[in-house]
């Protein structure tokens, strides 16, 4: 049990990361294109993580390989259709569009593994929808860049359910190091029609170095350990309060303004995920006495 409570914290660690990378972001990609940046970032990753354990890749199976590829093509698609739809939509319906894998994580679940989400769990979906509404939803009109934030969404949440599947605590290291570098090889073919461009001074490299270790090599690892001892779903509501740890980044450092409303909404995401949190714990003391019994 204090194992899956350090996972818990450990993966919300993970989303404050992510959500203060888009503070850290937001200036280099003024000076590097998006994909330049991708490229690094998740390349720099792959050689830290092969370098870290070189081991890890030796003696693999090819289903796995198989199945680790695929989830590393998720990952990479998401980022590219939501990178290409925020070029044709708004931050605001970028941000509430992205956060609807929240819904999509438990339907595939449900409708292509047979896997049984609680009236607790759908409880707290419902919650943190309704708190990324507030937070992020700003009005929205169905275009192009909608459909593709849209899709980016839906390759989001099957990501996650993919590594909830495959991952099982012992494959934590070779599922995230193949993941990471499927993408960096994703991202470095996008950089082919501009051209690749090298981060142009200290200030870009420091966030890509940033990035790289911390909410790459760290968060994507801490995640596909987490998902081992927890559903989909579980890990999608708290994997949405990297939404909540944004707005208070922006707050505190960027001096974005705060309303009630995005107050409001940020309590909902953190009330979910307490649900979440409350609906697993209770879910592992039943079959533990199940165990015993």
């Amino acid at each position: 049990m204090k194992s899956k409570i350090l996972l818990y914290l450990g993966l919300l660690a993970t989303t404050a990361i992510w959500g203060g990378s888009f503070l850290i972001m937001k200036d280099s990609l003024e000076r590097q294109n998006v994909y330049s940046f991708l490229a690094t970032r998740f390349a720099l990753a792959s050689l830290i993580m092969f370098a870290f354990n070189p081991k890890s890749l030796v003696g693999l199976n090819k289903v796995f390989i198989k199945r680790a590829v695929f989830a590393g093509m998720l990952t990479s698609g998401g980022f590219i259709f939501q990178t290409f739809g925020l070029t044709q939509t708004t931050v605001s319906n970028t941000g509430f569009i992205t956060g609807l894998y929240l819904v999509f994580t438990p339907l595939i679940a449900w409708l292509l593994l047979k896997h049984k989400i609680t009236k607790a769990q759908w409880g707290a979906v419902i919650v943190a929808t309704m708190g990324l509404y507030l937070i992020a939803y700003n009005g929205i009109s169905v275009g192009v860049g909608e459909i593709l934030v849209l899709v980016s969404a839906v390759m989001f949440a099957a990501q996650i359910v993919a590594v909830g599947e495959w991952s099982d605590g012992k494959n934590s290291y070779p599922l995230t190091l193949i993941q990471i570098m499927v993408a960096a090889v994703v991202f470095s073919i996008f950089t082919i029609k501009d051209g690749y461009q090298l981060p142009p001074d200290s200030s870009v490299w420091s966030a890509v170095i940033f990035t790289a270790v911390f909410a790459t090599f760290f968060g994507f690892l801490i995640q596909v350990r987490a998902q081992a001892v927890m559903s989909a779903t579980v890990a999608g509501v708290l994997l949405a309060m990297e939404t909540p740890f944004a707005l208070f980044f922006g707050l505190y450092f960027d001096n974005d303004p705060l309303t009630l409303r995005i107050m409001s909404g940020g309590t909902l995401v953190m009330l979910a995920m307490a649900m979440v949190i409350w609906s697993d714990s209770k879910k592992s003391s039943k079959d533990n006495t199940r165990s015993k019994n």
